[in-house]
């Protein structure tokens, strides 16, 4: 009767060898499964790393820095039909039915990346009755027209003599000479806005302009009573201050008019010498595209040709942020070789590989060449700190940041003594713990960049002036400082768990500044109090725990969509992903819940999701780059989070002894 039962069940088991009946396979365990899928994931990374050790993948964002590449090479006049038609096509493809541009995938349409995309469709020849801009021109114009958009839409836009300089908010090149006590100085603006506020001061001075073709003019985006941007009314004291701070403006736009400036010269001359001393060799300003394009306006404006050294290399370096296929080409905001390589490599340690397996031996090594041995900007609040942290990009001196140091140096702690690290480690330790804030958090870029009055002046519509400690970053450090042998009773530790304790929502969650959103710094924030030795059964702790598992999703994964930076009401709310699924999952391992009902069925999404390569799909943007104004997906993070959910799900429960 049992094998009838079993015959029933299972028909393939009908089959018979040798006049025996075939005995069915066993039913695969949850463990068995999780296996053969980190194996697919395992042999997937191992077969794309690159030669010399590391792991790069796309960066993708929005389209307005293709379309602002697309304008610089204009007004450079540097005219390519094929390249600008590939611009178009990838403009073109990423234009949604209802004729907009949203700032990431699944958004609504954004008015400040459809007027950037309608000129820049506009540069490479369509006209304005062609179906896609006729489409674009009319979301552009209910929502208020050009006259609506953001500060630096409408300084690309003045560039081109389609919005005038006169309505732009200043910032006189006086601003250079200021000291780095003084509350505007540079050097209370957070790293990625000094790299464009400097090149950008030259530009609002001088006001170059090059006439685009006529047909090229964007005159019909010039609404009339339109109905704005329609953004959250500030409070009072908020709209005190921006109201203070147009008055400013205001008095500033005297000052620029006003013939005797004494100080005018000597500031263009401190800004010109500081873009040059910070461009890097291979070309590269910050790392970013802001930085990168703003600073080739400037010099261009001050009289640097195509040709002159800074320029040439300037162009170089953006050309290699490009992606080229078949049906477009794009520019990436930023690119992330040493972020990719350390998250994977961890992972791949995590998930099984050993460490001295040749491609992960070649990763560290690679990893190990990257540390930066110099002082950058950093260094204006730290000037006894010795040097020694890691950048996100190849090649980025100036501005070493905390969470890829951090995450590096969780990597190359297992190599200390079979690759003789433990001075670069030692370094690199030091410098990140010198960074911590008079709050006890970490920032990214800075220490104490926070002076909140930055985020109110008018060129801050973005509301990314400053860089203050966060409880991701913080969350961050404290993981690496677990695993390089720190614990609670050093006297930084305690002061990093008090700012994280202040930092907690009332819900238990904590904000992510740097991926989506409360799902992404409340993982953050458990694996560092894991790490560090935390009592995981404290109070704040569960209710961090509870959080997470209150928001598993029906299918059982986890997602946050990006509108959680802006509406309250959506945090934690979104479709399941797979990196925002780890994170959760990492979250909840890291105390202790393996053996939860919400682990299993999370585990059970990761498995059901995972396509035959080893690979996820995720089409939403898990990362940030400006809280509610700048998203990005990573395209690495839907593998390697993953993977490391997975391994750190088999080593926890191997660890513990229990079956699966």
């Amino acid at each position: 009767m049992k094998i009838k039962n079993s015959l029933k069940n299972y028909p393939i088991a009908t089959h018979h060898l040798k006049g025996e009946l075939k005995p069915f396979p066993k039913a695969p365990s949850l463990a068995e499964e999780a296996e053969s899928a980190v194996k697919k994931t395992q042999s997937y990374f191992l077969a794309v790393q690159q030669e010399e050790g590391y792991w790069q993948y796309e960066l993708e964002s929005n389209v307005t820095i293709t379309a602002e590449y697309l304008m610089l090479l204009h007004f450079l006049g540097i005219k390519d039909r094929q390249r600008d038609r590939k611009i178009g096509s990838y403009l073109l493809n990423k234009q949604r039915p209802d004729g907009t541009w949203p700032i990431h995938w699944g958004g609504k349409g954004d008015l400040n990346a459809t007027i950037e995309a309608y000129f820049a469709l506009k540069l490479v020849g369509m006209g304005p009755d062609e179906p896609p801009l006729r489409r674009a021109r009319e979301f552009i114009l209910a929502e208020g027209g050009v006259g609506a958009a953001r500060v630096f839409t409408k300084i690309f836009l003045a560039l081109f003599g389609q919005v005038s300089w006169k309505e732009l908010p200043s910032m006189p090149v006086e601003i250079m000479l200021l000291p780095p006590t003084f509350p505007f100085s540079i050097y209370n603006f957070s790293s990625w806005a000094r790299s464009t506020i400097v090149p950008l001061s030259i530009i609002l001075e001088l006001r170059p302009v090059v006439e685009p073709p006529e047909g090229a003019r964007i005159d019909e985006l010039c609404a009339k009573g339109g109905r704005g941007t329609g953004r959250i009314r500030a409070g009072f004291f908020r709209r005190m201050i921006k109201k203070f701070f147009l008055l400013l403006d205001r008095t500033m736009k005297g000052f620029e008019r006003f013939p005797l400036r004494p100080l005018k010269p000597k500031g263009l001359r401190a800004a010109k010498k500081w873009i040059i001393e910070h461009q890097e060799k291979t070309g590269d300003w910050g790392g970013i595209q802001p930085a990168m394009v703003n600073s080739i306006f400037a010099l261009s404006a001050l009289g640097h040709g195509v040709e002159s050294p800074p320029v040439a290399r300037g162009l170089k370096a953006l050309q290699k942020f490009t992606i080229e296929r078949d049906d477009g080409l794009v520019l990436q905001s930023c690119i992330s070789p040493v972020w990719d390589t350390a998250l994977t490599a961890i992972a791949l340690v995590a998930s099984g590989i050993p460490r001295e397996h040749p491609a992960l031996v070649k990763s560290c090594q690679w990893l190990a060449s990257k540390q930066i041995e110099k002082k950058g900007d950093w260094s204006i609040k730290r000037p006894e700190l010795e040097p020694g942290g890691w950048a996100f990009e190849f090649v980025n001196n100036f501005y070493p940041d905390v969470d890829d140091s951090a995450v590096v140096l969780m990597f190359l702690n297992g190599y200390a003594r079979t690759q003789n690290l433990d001075g670069k480690i030692g370094k690199g330790i030091n410098w990140v713990l010198g960074m911590q804030g008079s709050d006890g958090g970490w920032g990214a870029f800075d220490v104490d960049n926070d002076k909140e009055v930055l985020n109110q002046i008018p060129f801050a519509d973005l509301e990314a002036m400053i860089d203050p400690s966060t409880p991701d970053v913080t969350g961050r450090v404290l993981e690496m400082l677990g695993i390089a042998g720190f614990r609670l009773s050093d006297p930084r530790v305690q002061r990093a768990i008090a700012y994280i304790k202040k930092a907690q929502e009332e819900d238990g969650s904590f904000w992510g500044r740097w991926g989506v959103n409360y799902i992404y710094g409340t993982w953050s924030v458990m694996m560092g109090l894991s790490s560090i030795g935390e009592d995981l059964s404290k109070p704040y702790v569960r209710r961090a725990v509870r959080w997470i598992e209150n928001f598993q999703n029906l299918d059982g994964g986890w997602g946050e969509c990006c509108e959680s930076y802006g509406d309250y009401r959506m945090k934690g709310h979104g479709p399941s992903t797979p990196s925002q699924t780890a994170w959760a999952l990492l979250a909840l391992i890291a105390a202790g819940e393996e053996n939860s009902e919400e682990v299993v069925r999370g585990i059970h999404y990761l498995l059901e999701t995972q396509n035959a390569d080893g690979t996820w799909d995720e089409e939403e943007f898990t990362g940030t780059g400006f809280p509610k104004y700048f998203m990005i997906r990573y395209h690495n993070y839907r593998n390697c989070f993953p993977l490391l959910a997975l391994g750190r799900f088999l080593g926890a429960k191997k660890a513990r002894g229990r079956k699966i």
